[in-house]
């Protein structure tokens, strides 16, 4: 790529004066908060999202509607999360071969349909595992790998306050949807759960998609710039992202750099997930009343959008891996404080929550932003997506083993220490990363 075009490339200023600067550009926000408010209501319907957070309204009444046990219906997540792996695995080479505004809009009515369908379940358990492994894959074309790369072309200097708005999406469905689908079912029943959930894709994100979703004018002119000096036109099939800077996606599976990140962030997601499904029970088992237990654990939710949008501000500014490696290894301090405080120590037990909560907000924008840029946007959407599907399988055996530690040893004690462990190993495998690197052209 010729230095002309230097400062059109989405990857090229991580190491600009401006990218320093403590005060926000507001003018990226001028220009992309349309594809903000896309990405962020994209990431809250992702199936991921949208079925996770409304399956705890749903297991009574499917309970009682189907006669499942109440272990049979937990394992339907098991199958989401499998699902979860295909999808992101596929997701990125469909994006390069047909562009991803037309994945998006094929999955959008896809997973609309597959949510239609689950109102015709037989009443074998297995509809249901069937059904929860083709949601996400139906959904690919919105999981976190689209709305991320989409969020990276549109944002350079405030890219990583940027990703931690979108995934705050997350949030946004454990806000609204439980009570929406309580609402729905009490009213009409378990089909109506589902009718509602077919209604999100396609009436709040199919319209703004096809008005909105579109890459920058300046990836547009990086494409045609290339595709002119390689006599090669660009079309739909042929899509901008092919010719952005960066790694290839061999190249980027072939770095070592590359394992250190999916390794370390393993280790945190395995971790959280653990500390996020036991921390209620562990506080019940230190002597607290429920009500208490879920009072503490109340403060986890704000900590996690706080955590969040503060590492996404700082990792714009800072040198990345010393902003992800301090965010992820503070929810060992948390682990510590559970293990050494009793029931009477409440408002440090409210700190130690408070603290793990802050590494599970940055964790998933720390993994968007440092793919984009230490190994540019090139083949972002696959490289991320095997990152993607490497942390889901994490998050789904994580608590399958914790589980057989907890039946072993009848307590939380040996999870605490390697859940900080697992925390502070994968903050300090994050240093070694060293400067992001400047992406010229595509290598």
């Amino acid at each position: 790529m010729s230095k002309n075009n230097k400062s059109a490339d989405p990857s090229q200023s991580s190491g600009s004066s401006s990218s320093h600067s403590a005060a926000i550009d507001w003018s990226e926000f001028g220009l992309g908060w349309r594809i903000l408010l896309l990405a962020t209501l994209g990431v809250a319907i992702n199936a991921n999202a949208s079925m996770l957070y409304a399956f705890g309204a749903m297991v009574l009444p499917l309970q009682n509607a189907f006669g499942w046990e109440r272990a049979e219906l937990q394992t339907s997540i098991s199958f989401l999360f499998a699902g979860a792996v295909l999808g992101s695995q596929i997701v990125g080479w469909l994006n390069l071969r047909y562009g991803m505004k037309r994945v998006t809009v094929v999955s959008l009515i896809s997973l609309s349909l597959v949510f239609a369908l689950m109102t015709q379940m037989g009443r074998s358990i297995y509809w249901l595992y069937l059904f929860f492994t083709l949601l996400p894959i139906a959904s690919m074309g919105t999981m976190q790998v689209t709305w991320t790369q989409i969020v990276n072309l549109w944002f350079e200097r405030n890219r990583g306050l940027s990703l931690a708005l979108v995934l705050s999406g997350t949030g946004l469905a454990a806000a609204l949807i439980p009570s929406a689908v309580t609402w729905s079912v009490e009213r009409w029943g378990w089909q109506a759960a589902f009718i509602f959930l077919a209604l999100l894709p396609v009436l709040l994100v199919l319209p703004l998609a096809l008005r909105w979703m579109t890459v920058p004018n300046k990836v547009l002119r990086t494409a045609a710039a290339t595709a002119t000096e390689a006599s090669v036109k660009t079309d739909a099939s042929n899509s901008p992202e092919r010719v952005l800077p960066g790694v290839s996606f061999s190249a980027g599976i072939r770095s070592a750099n590359f394992w250190f990140l999916n390794i370390a962030l393993c280790l945190v997601v395995g971790a959280v997930v653990t500390m996020v499904t036991n921390t209620v029970p562990l506080l019940r088992d230190k002597g607290l009343s429920a009500a208490d237990a879920s009072k503490i654990f109340g403060g986890f939710g704000l900590s996690l959008i706080f955590g969040r949008v503060l590492v996404g501000y700082l990792i714009d500014r800072l040198w990345p891996p010393g902003v992800a490696a301090v965010a992820l290894a503070v929810p060992a301090l948390g682990c510590f404080l559970l293990w050494s405080t009793g029931a009477a120590d409440f408002y440090w037990l409210v700190f130690a929550t408070f603290l793990i909560g802050i590494g599970a907000g940055a964790e998933f924008d720390i993994a968007a932003y440092l793919v984009s840029r230490y190994f540019g946007l090139r083949d972002y959407g696959r490289l991320f997506g095997i990152h993607l599907g490497l942390i889901t399988a994490a998050a789904a055996l994580a608590p399958l083993m914790f589980s057989a530690i907890y039946t072993a040893t009848g307590n939380y004690t040996t999870m605490l220490a390697l859940c900080g462990a697992g925390f502070l190993l994968g903050a300090l495998m994050l240093l070694p990363l060293g400067r992001p690197p400047l992406f010229n052209k595509a290598e």
